[in-house]
């Protein structure tokens, strides 16, 4: 097993199952490719899940490790980390960052327009 890599900067393109197996990890925590496969919707090769958790390794989304006889994964960020990437990805690929966020918030929801007011006021950035 390998140690803590460091982890890309930018934001990984999941594939489907990529996406299932990340979904597994977050949602159960550290697993071992045959209790992966076992909450899975459907029946994949072990090689197949095998091959999946080392490329998610490789995109720095997994961290490998040892428990007793047994080879875990277990995620390297938590969803909500891993969904703020990719929202901060989405904008350092954007021609103009503001004109991105703006459109962004104007499609929020009250609600977590709301949420973003109270946290900025919270940590004073109100109007910065």
């Amino acid at each position: 097993m390998s140690e803590d890599p460091q982890p890309d900067a930018s934001a990984p393109r999941l594939g489907a199952l990529e996406q299932q197996v990340m979904d597994v990890l977050w949602d159960h925590g550290a697993s071992t490719v045959r209790e992966v496969i076992d909450r899975l919707p459907h029946d994949p090769a072990y090689t197949t899940i095998s091959t999946v958790l080392r490329n998610l390794e490789r995109k720095g989304m997994v961290v490998p490790f040892r428990e007793r006889n047994a080879a875990r994964h277990r995620p390297r960020r938590s969803r909500d980390e891993h969904a703020a990437m990719l929202m901060e990805h989405a904008l350092a690929t954007s021609s103009d960052r503001r004109a991105s966020i703006l459109h962004f918030a104007a499609g929020m929801a009250p609600d977590d327009l709301a949420l973003l007011r109270d946290y900025l006021a919270r940590n004073g950035r109100e109007g910065t």
